[in-house]
This record gives structure tokens, C-alpha cells and sequence, in this order.
């Protein structure tokens, strides 16, 4: 089980700040309790232990300090174009893979879905602090059309597009790459593993 050398205020202010509830321990040697994901954090007089499934989902949280830089991935999914979508995220740093989700979006067409997933995945890393992203997608079009390569005549496409442009000016730095397939398949899976379970 992973543990976090740190002041157990600080870490329950960082979990709640973070949007995790915080609640009494079970034992007199818990201070309090945790859980995200498959997570749970505890915390004692001087550490917190992390166990779980994915501690990854609670440890970049208590590690901390603000900043620090992450690998961003997305896809978005439409069956039909426009159809039933999905979409896929995950955010990694060198400690393992921080978050990943998923959701159904509704009926939408591929490129929508594509720009709802990369500003679902900025939301994320903003929420856990980083103020450095490596974005990477394997949506050609939609990576040209944010880095200003191509034109976006769609106007809904464009509205997206200004979304995504404010959230990534909210980094100190950030880059955007297209990737293939096989290089983004975890979000990819994700984007089709929540259209399959719809």
C-alpha cells in the first residue's frame, strides 16, 4: 500500500479542494477517511496510506504541490455520424495513470463527441492541478482545427473549439499532437466500452 508522508490537514484540504468527501475514520488511529474511484485514503498522525484498486485515483491528488505536468489522451465516438456517442479520456504522469473515464453524450456526430472528450479531459487535468499538458488524440482533424491548420466553418464546431482554446490557455504550457490509433486505444476503448454498455 502506497503511502504520503504529509501533514493529514493538508492532504484533507487538498482531497476537498479536489472535490472528495472527507469523513471520520473507523478506528481511534484514523483522523479521517477518503474515497475516489478505487481508491481509499486514511490517514494517521503523520502519513496517509493510500490502498485500493487504483490508488493512482487519490495519490496525485495528496502528491501534490500544485502543478506538475501530465499526458492528456481523448476520443470521442459516434455510431450512426450522427448517432448514439461516447466519450473517452485518460490522464497519466509518471506516477501511473491518475484518472480515466468515460460517458455517453447523447446523439451527436463524430467530430462533436471528438471535441466534447479533449474538453473533458482538460476539465480533468485542471481539476487535479496541473499547469503543464501533453494533449494527444487521434483525431487529425480536430487537433489541426485546434492548433489553427485548418479552418472550422461549422459553427457548432467552432463554438467547441473556443471552448477548448480557453481551457488550454488556462495551463502555463501545453502541446497537442495527433496520435495514431493504437498510441490513444485506452481512451478509445473507454469512448466504446460506454456506447456498448448504453
Amino acid at each position: 500500500m502506497p503511502s504520503v508522508e504529509c501533514d493529514p490537514d493538508v492532504a484533507r484540504d487538498r482531497l476537498e479542494a479536489a472535490g472528495v468527501e472527507v469523513r471520520a475514520g473507523n478506528t481511534d488511529y484514523e483522523r479521517w477517511r477518503a474515497e475516489r474511484g478505487g481508491a481509499t485514503a486514511v490517514a494517521y498522525d503523520d502519513k496517509v496510506v493510500v490502498q485500493g484498486s487504483q490508488p493512482t485515483d487519490l495519490l496525485a491528488i495528496l502528491r501534490s504541490d500544485g502543478g506538475g505536468r501530465a499526458h492528456v489522451y481523448f476520443d470521442g465516438a459516434s455510431r450512426g455520424n450522427p448517432g448514439p456517442a461516447a466519450i473517452g479520456w485518460v490522464i497519466v504522469t509518471s506516477d501511473g495513470i491518475v484518472d480515466e473515464g468515460s460517458k455517453r453524450i447523447g446523439e451527436t456526430t463524430n467530430n462533436r463527441a471528438e471535441y466534447e472528450a479533449l474538453a473533458r479531459a482538460l476539465e480533468v487535468a485542471r481539476d487535479y492541478g496541473f499547469d503543464e499538458v501533453d494533449v494527444r488524440g487521434d483525431s487529425q482533424l480536430i487537433v489541426r482545427q485546434v492548433k489553427g491548420e485548418y479552418d472550422t466553418n461549422n459553427p457548432e464546431l467552432r463554438e467547441r473549439r473556443v471552448r477548448v482554446l480557453e481551457l488550454l490557455d488556462a495551463f502555463d504550457r501545453w502541446s497537442l499532437e495527433h496520435v495514431p490509433r493504437a498510441v490513444n486505444g485506452r481512451a478509445d476503448s473507454l469512448a466504446n466500452e460506454a456506447l456498448d454498455d448504453g
